[in-house]
């Protein structure tokens, strides 16, 4: 049974590739064409594929709407909160998870710090979209042509020295951000804040949220909080791998809180 199962469902990714044959199924699956042919017949059977007029199977939409569900039924946050929390618990730092939605970069988790000095965000509010590191993540990841039109309506607000001045540096910061795959604050919100941030990707690659490690230059300068980075990415890479369903969950002792 367990044999019959996996050759079924090597059929996906073989269909994944293109309209196939029968002929080319059996040779694929190293089976005789009779059972390849009860297989794609149960898989039909079922919508997952589908055969085409000139007699060649390609996936069905029943499949295709399955993904579409399932996708829309991921919660990032639920899959990023027991990263953030191990991340935090690592760094000691401040840690937010982001998402881009119309037109708004939003907190949708955080972890507070351990330190008594604690940062002003919140879940569900803005973030500065200018120059909080999670936005440059999530702008990066937009089409040109939509990222271009999202940064000449912005304003540019001043907050410091150190904040993008115009849609044309922010343009230049995003491309520079998609180029290397992570993003900084240095002092751009706050002068006394850094923040360093990685991209949670979904299965087609592209950004589906945004975490970053944010703390106070009383606590951890910019230079020891960018020696964080790797960790970070890490974290973020984990989160993406759970999300996109490449890499299966990892259970963790809990801790002992005696």
């Amino acid at each position: 049974m367990s044999q019959t199962v996996d050759r079924a469902l090597s059929i996906l990714p073989l269909l994944a590739e293109g309209p196939a044959d029968l002929g080319t199924v059996a040779e694929r699956l190293g089976v005789h064409k009779s059972t390849a042919l009860r297989l794609l017949r149960t898989l039909h059977d079922h919508g997952f594929v589908y055969r085409q007029s000139d007699q060649r199977y390609r996936l069905g939409a029943r499949l295709i709407a399955l993904a579409q569900e399932a996708m829309e039924n991921l919660d990032v946050r639920e899959i990023a909160h027991p990263h953030l929390v191990r991340l935090n618990e690592q760094c000691g730092h401040t840690v937010h998870l982001a998402v881009y939605e119309e037109d708004e970069v939003l907190y949708i988790d955080k972890v507070e710090s351990r330190y008594p000095v604690r940062m002003y965000s919140r879940i569900g509010k803005p973030v500065a979209i200018t120059v909080a590191a999670v936005a440059k993540l999530l702008l990066a990841d937009l089409p040109e042509h939509e990222r271009r039109a999202v940064a000449e309506k912005l304003d540019y607000p001043l907050y410091t020295a150190r904040s993008t001045p115009h849609a044309e540096a922010f343009l230049k910061e995003l491309a520079k951000v998609g180029e290397q795959g992570w993003a900084s604050d240095l002092g751009g919100h706050e002068e006394s804040i850094n923040c360093v941030a990685a991209p949670v990707r979904g299965a087609d690659g592209r950004v589906v949220a945004a975490m970053s490690v944010s703390a106070p230059n009383v606590v951890v300068t910019a230079d020891e909080l960018l020696t964080l980075l790797p960790l970070v990415r890490r974290t973020a890479d984990a989160i993406s791998g759970e999300y996109s369903g490449r890499t299966p969950v990892q259970h963790h002792p809990a801790k002992d809180t005696r």
